[in-house]
């Protein structure tokens, strides 16, 4: 595995009205690639894949609304609708149409805009994308008992005061298939992290509200529900699920290539929920093939 490269530079941009911080890396001169990372993750999720890709693509990596270094939505609106909005002023403030890659709930965003927002979109890249799927599983059950009324809420927030360390090592035990493999450069990152954002007053009640947010759209019906939308797709889909995602059934893989027109899927063994941190250069690698065609496959392939 390649050493790790440091976290990208970021700056302060002010896209429709909202204030986001923005990491970039790569070449200037080369085709734009947008990143939106998951719930409760942050734009250095990204650090590592981008610097795969560094000679080939140019890549910006927002943190969304509420995480990382952004500051709050002055309105409190965490919805899925939002997320839409804040990455689609980002993507028109540059060159567009762009690849958009999204992870977890950066993948939910990223569904909806490719389809409701087509002109913005060259590509779609989704990884362990949070699609509606309401058989039981452990981890996203017990995120859900933070929003039982008063109780749920108390309770995280008894959580999210335990040692930054603690933290962190429950982040990595529910999101890699190995935790030991994460660099320790790496690790020291999201302690730093941490240790930030535990001043931040804002660090509970985003997460929660961004969880309330995505529990709606998984109880949406209608021609505005995320499958169907998935149906509505007309560009080129690279689908990647991980065999030990503890969030996202592995099984769901299956039903997103019967759903995406025009899909590239790929199942990556002894991964876990961020593939794109545990194993950046086989993530690279697949996406650096899908790009090279600009997507192209026929309608189905996998």
């Amino acid at each position: 595995m390649a050493e790790p490269v440091d976290p990208w530079p970021g700056e302060f941009r002010t896209v429709g009205g909202r204030r986001m911080h923005v990491r970039t890396g790569g070449r200037r001169d080369r085709p734009r690639i947008v990143y939106l990372h998951g719930l409760n993750g942050a734009s250095t999720n990204w650090t590592d894949l981008m610097g795969a890709l560094a000679e080939e693509y140019r890549g910006e990596a927002p943190d969304l609304p509420g995480f990382g270094k952004s500051p709050p939505p002055a309105d409190g609106d965490y919805g899925l609708d939002a997320g839409v909005a804040a990455a689609a002023d980002l993507i028109r403030a540059g060159d567009h149409p762009v690849h958009l890659v999204g992870n977890s709930l950066g993948g939910s965003i990223a569904v909806r805009l490719a389809a409701e927002r087509p002109e913005l979109v060259r590509t779609l890249t989704l990884i362990s994308p949070a699609l509606p799927d309401l058989r039981p599983r452990p981890v996203p059950y017990q995120m859900l008992g933070a929003l039982v009324p008063v109780v749920g809420p108390a309770a995280y927030a008894r959580i999210a005061r335990r040692p930054a360390e603690v933290r962190v090592q429950d982040t990595l035990d529910a999101t890699y298939y190995d935790p030991a493999s994460a660099p320790a450069q790496r690790v020291l990152e999201a302690l730093e992290a941490e240790r930030e954002r535990e001043g931040q007053p804002h660090a509970v009640g985003s997460v929660l509200e961004s969880l309330r947010g995505l529990v709606a759209e998984y109880l949406r019906r209608g021609p505005r529900s995320l499958w169907r939308q998935a149906a509505e797709v007309d560009r080129p889909v690279l689908l990647v699920y991980a065999a030990a995602d503890r969030f996202i059934d592995p099984r769901m893989a299956r039903r997103a290539a019967r759903t995406f027109r025009r899909n590239r899927l790929v199942l990556l063994p002894r991964t876990g929920h961020v593939a794109m941190m545990e194993r950046p250069e086989l993530v690279a690698r697949e996406l650096r093939g899908f790009l090279a065609g600009d997507g192209a496959r026929r309608p189905g392939g996998a």
